[in-house]
């Protein structure tokens, strides 16, 4: 029809620009989340990220700061944010390796896909070996706050009770998650900022694969 405006859309891209695209998205994301949390107060200082106590020993936190041991409960809390900050940068190697395997299939997906599906395919691939990384990182950092023992025989008994389930009832694995859904939320936000504004990245590629 005369004077109609044809926009090409995302999906009648090149096919190996929108992969070239994707990939850049994906390590862009993936080296943002790791400096920004891979450094003192990276956790700690994010409340986007922060790691506190699971809610149902919120009660024995209560108790313990009740009875004068408040410092050793914020340590134990600082401990694990420390603990997430140290484990963080081993996921780098990880993350680049599993953007240069992307196929161009997945890539097109993305590309379509919602405003964290970069993010998702991430978390897909790597969170099991990743999870294998971080535990032993954990485990040497929490092992060095004598509180960490008694979180882990409190959460014991918490569990035998139902009262917290899976990765809460020890103290390293509880960790190592939170820090996995720390890392793919930071991510998340840099994929956003990205589809929102890919002019704003200064790359021509990111530019032309997400802009609109």
């Amino acid at each position: 029809m005369a004077g109609t405006v044809w926009m090409r859309p995302a999906w009648a891209l090149n096919e190996s620009t929108a992969a070239s695209g994707v990939r850049a998205a994906l390590e862009r994301g993936a080296r943002a989340a790791v400096a920004t949390l891979g450094r003192s107060d990276g956790f700690l200082g994010n409340p986007l990220v922060r790691i506190g106590l699971p809610g149902q020993l919120e009660q024995a936190a209560r108790l313990l700061k009740a009875t004068g041991q408040r410092k050793r409960v914020e340590a134990l809390e600082v401990a694990m944010n420390r603990a997430a900050e140290e484990a963080v940068p081993a996921a780098q190697d990880v993350l680049v390796s599993t953007v240069k395997q992307l196929s161009v299939e997945d890539a097109l997906k993305l590309v379509r896909g919602g405003d964290t599906a970069v993010t998702d395919f991430f978390s897909a691939k790597t969170r099991t070996p990743l999870a294998e990384r971080f535990l032993p990182i954990v485990t040497r950092a929490t092992e060095r706050v004598d509180l960490a023992a008694r979180y882990n025989a409190v959460a014991g008994k918490a569990a035998g009770l139902g009262l917290v389930q899976g990765d809460e009832a020890s103290i390293e694995r509880y960790v190592t998650a939170r820090a996995l859904d720390g890392l793919y939320k930071m991510i998340g936000e840099e994929e956003k900022r990205i589809r929102a504004d890919p002019v704003g990245t200064g790359s021509a590629l990111l530019r032309q694969v997400f802009g609109r």
